[in-house]
């Protein structure tokens, strides 16, 4: 497979998906980063990723490709935000790497991995091609997923449980913007650590995690997902959306559900995956390529990892 388009859409589908038609209308003819030969890949039964926010200058793209090359699964799901057609609206922003993510995507699908896309509030105009498939891709509003161990979980992004998207949409676009300037000061601090030799930091995950109310919000958000899991039936859930890696457990009925979220692309760059027994991890995608790194410096001959693309948020903390 060296070339393909993202238009194999159903027809009609670039015109009805707005500013996102632009990206379907481009040729994917091979990445200009190119796969590496001859490297392992660690073997997982399930990976859920989100958030990853194509088409943003805050998209960690080139880690994500890493992850990407790095990892294998049976099935992969796609738990939302993996474009983001709001600040497409406004400005149309798609580096090599963007597509590079996109062509890495479809060549795990074309390979026999199972992609379910679960599309979020950035990406939502994806929603209206539910139940459809394309280029080996399902399109889905939601998804249960059975573990190896027999656990049942509801798979979907998030926003149908954030209650400023639900009530007060103007606001979540607000919010938006504001994010959006920090992650653009991120981009500058980050230009600057990068001058100096340091590793990346995430502006915008540390102030968060600095921020009462924003603790509150996701400490409530985490507790409204977990109730609604336990409400169907499910023994957990795993979403994205408030971009906040975290495994916990909430009592419900009686019952302990458990919450998992995936993380993102942005801010904490994770991933979640199910082994084969069917234990679940969450993986901090930085941390690993640290002891890539470490573990191939000491081997004489070995290309070290990106140091620039490393995060040291953990030990800033």
């Amino acid at each position: 497979m060296t070339d393909f388009m993202l238009s194999d859409l159903p027809e009609g589908a670039s015109e009805a998906l707005g500013p996102l038609g632009n990206v379907a209308s481009l040729p994917l003819a091979g990445p200009k980063i190119p796969e590496p030969e001859g490297r392992e890949r660690r073997k997982y039964r399930t990976i859920w990723i989100s958030d990853v926010h194509l088409g943003t200058k805050g998209c960690n793209a080139e880690m994500l490709i890493d992850f990407l090359d790095s990892v294998d699964s049976e099935v992969m799901y796609l738990v939302g935000d993996i474009i983001d057609g709001w600040r497409l609206k406004k400005k149309f922003y798609w580096p090599a790497a963007h597509n590079d993510i996109v062509w890495r995507l479809l060549k795990r699908a074309k390979r026999g991995t199972r992609i379910i896309y679960i599309p979020g509030n950035h990406d939502e105009m994806f929603r209206q091609f539910t139940g459809l498939n394309f280029g080996g891709i399902e399109i889905r509003r939601a998804a249960f997923h059975d573990t190896a161990d027999g656990r049942r979980l509801m798979v979907l992004h998030g926003d149908e449980f954030d209650a400023v998207m639900l009530s007060h949409r103007w606001l979540a676009f607000v919010g938006d913007w504001a994010y959006t300037t920090v992650m653009k000061l991120n981009v500058a601090v980050n230009g600057v650590r990068k001058a100096l030799g340091k590793p990346y930091w995430s502006l915008s995950k540390a102030a968060k995690h600095k921020v009462k109310n924003a603790v509150e919000f996701i400490g409530k958000y985490e507790e409204v997902v977990a109730r609604a899991a336990g409400e169907r039936g499910v023994d957990g859930v795993v979403c994205g959306h408030i971009h906040t890696a975290e495994f916990r457990t909430f009592i419900h009925n009686g019952r302990e559900i458990e919450y998992w979220n995936d993380g993102d692309w942005v801010e904490g760059c994770n991933a979640l995956v199910e082994h084969e027994d069917g234990s679940m991890e969450i993986l901090h995608w930085p941390d690993e390529m640290k002891r890539r790194a470490a573990s191939e410096t000491a081997e004489p001959g070995c290309e070290p990892a990106r140091a620039d693309l490393l995060d040291p948020a953990r030990e800033a903390a």
